[in-house]
């Protein structure tokens, strides 16, 4: 890993994890497992996120409850440690199982529309991970339908991924404080808040109505927006590289992963040769043995680097793609409210046009000429349905009037709401961009670490058997 003192990351603190999670009852100070402790002081930048303490959180201990019964099912023991004034403790714990965890990211979701909820891992864990071949895909798949999800190989994976689920949000300044969250760690009776939760969320989804019956219609029609701003085609174009890098990565280790495991199987090939060589060569057995050896370990070496780092890098590599797919989502969710806000105006700018024309003609300052083809057309229609006459433009007026009043309020919702969603996109980016950044030091260090660890005890092994090679001599 890199000395502290030259880590490029210098404006973020950071901590890798151990593969066991947090020590949540180490009282000492966090210097920062991947988080902004507080930024709440000396940060006037309303578009820079701000957090207000630090939370760390761990997934550990997974047991296997109503074990013989067919309701058997998994729970984990979720544990954090936190200054954050919304907890009630420091050191909150709780059991939970699966579909918990799916309640909170769904409710995280609709409860927070502008932050980026990561991804949770597919149920069955099929589709949802990278496939680093066939052989590996229907391993997981036999997993799921034989009852192996039970194992404690499966039972790991899946710690693994729900406590990077949880890392990620306790890095966001805005979900490590939400009240869904405290009672996943705190409460002791998650179902009752459960249902009080879905009956009473913290923020009431507003009725339909005007301004959603028509910017459905309209999004169905238009699927782009008109006016973009160059700062979020900026970052789209950044998220479109950073996916397309982890795609090459994730390609290029599958095929690494694919080279060693035909390595590790040449070498053990290999190891029984020079063992069976041995055999027919009396006066060199001892030293071939010791050969044979020496390949045999070197080949449980590349197995080992395989499982504990090149398919732990795989698996986080596409854990990152899925939750850049979710900051993707957040970025379309803002162009889609744009487009409320442009199709809107077109709409009001229809309707306020129609409303001047049926005033110009009552007036007698205009008929239908100079108004278009589709007002004059549209003049000939009222005429034949006998609708042309004052009274009738005088009511029709009246209900444009009413439609252009609503009209304008729903543009002004539109238009605030855009805007509020630009803001706070713009703070996620650069959220999303800390957690990134912490991410990518965890893969990077943790794969220099096995390959370090990897090629210290292969020096090793040859050091040892070199040396034995040597002492061989040969008449000829």
């Amino acid at each position: 890993m890199l000395n502290e003192d030259e880590d490029v990351f210098d404006s973020v603190t950071w901590e890798s994890p151990s593969a066991t999670g947090y020590d949540v009852n180490d009282h000492s100070t966090p210097s920062g497992p991947g988080f902004i402790q507080s930024t709440v002081e000396g940060n006037d930048d309303p578009l820079q996120p701000k957090w207000e303490g630090y939370l760390i959180t761990a997934v550990r201990d997974p047991v296997k409850e109503l074990a013989e019964t067919k309701d058997a099912y998994v729970s984990y023991l979720v544990s954090a440690k936190t200054n954050l004034p919304i907890f009630s403790t420091p050191n909150p714990t709780s059991r939970r199982r699966f579909q918990d965890f799916v309640f909170l990211r769904e409710h995280l979701v609709r409860d927070f529309p502008a932050c980026v909820v990561p991804a949770l891992p597919d149920k069955h864990r099929l589709g949802m991970q990278a496939t680093h071949n066939l052989d590996n895909w229907l391993t997981k798949l036999l997993e799921y339908l034989t009852g192996d999800r039970f194992s404690p190989e499966f039972m790991e994976r899946r710690r693994l991924d729900l406590h990077r689920f949880l890392e990620r949000i306790a890095r966001h300044p805005i979900l490590q404080r939400s009240t869904l969250l405290r009672a996943f760690f705190e409460s002791t009776e998650w179902h009752v808040y459960m249902h009080q939760h879905v009956a009473h969320p913290p923020s009431q989804e507003p009725s339909a109505g005007l301004i959603d019956n028509i910017s459905d219609t309209l999004l169905n029609a238009f699927s782009k927006v008109r006016k973009p701003d160059e700062r979020f085609l900026v970052m789209r174009e950044n998220v479109d590289k950073f996916e397309e890098g982890l795609v090459a990565t994730e390609r290029l280790y599958t095929r690494v992963r694919n080279r060693s495991s035909d390595l590790t199987a040449d070498y053990h090939d290999l190891a029984v040769a020079v063992q069976g060589l041995g055999f027919l060569e009396s006066g060199i057995t001892d030293p071939l043995n010791h050969l044979s050896n020496t390949l045999l370990e070197f080949s449980a070496l590349q197995r080992h680097l395989t499982q504990t780092t090149t398919d732990p890098l795989l698996t986080h590599l596409h854990s990152l793609l899925q939750y850049s797919h979710a900051n993707r989502a957040v970025l379309k969710l803002r162009d889609q409210k744009q487009l409320d806000f442009e199709e809107l105006s077109d709409y009001l700018s229809g309707v306020t046009a129609e409303r001047d024309r049926l005033s110009a003609i009552i007036k007698g300052h205009a008929g239908s000429s100079g108004l278009g083809l589709g007002a004059y057309l549209k003049d000939r229609v009222d005429a034949l349905r006998g609708m042309d006459d004052d009274r009738s433009r005088v009511e029709k007026m009246k209900k444009l009037d009413t439609k252009i009043k609503e009209l304008q309020d729903a543009v002004t919702t539109a238009h605030e709401t855009s805007d509020a969603f630009n803001d706070a996109t713009l703070r996620e980016q650069t959220i999303f961009q800390y957690s990134k950044e912490a991410e990518m030091k965890d893969i990077l260090g943790d794969l220099a670490d096995g390959q370090i660890e990897f090629y210290k005890a292969a020096m090793e092994e040859w050091d040892r058997v070199i040396p034995i090679i040597q002492r061989i001599r040969v008449d000829v």
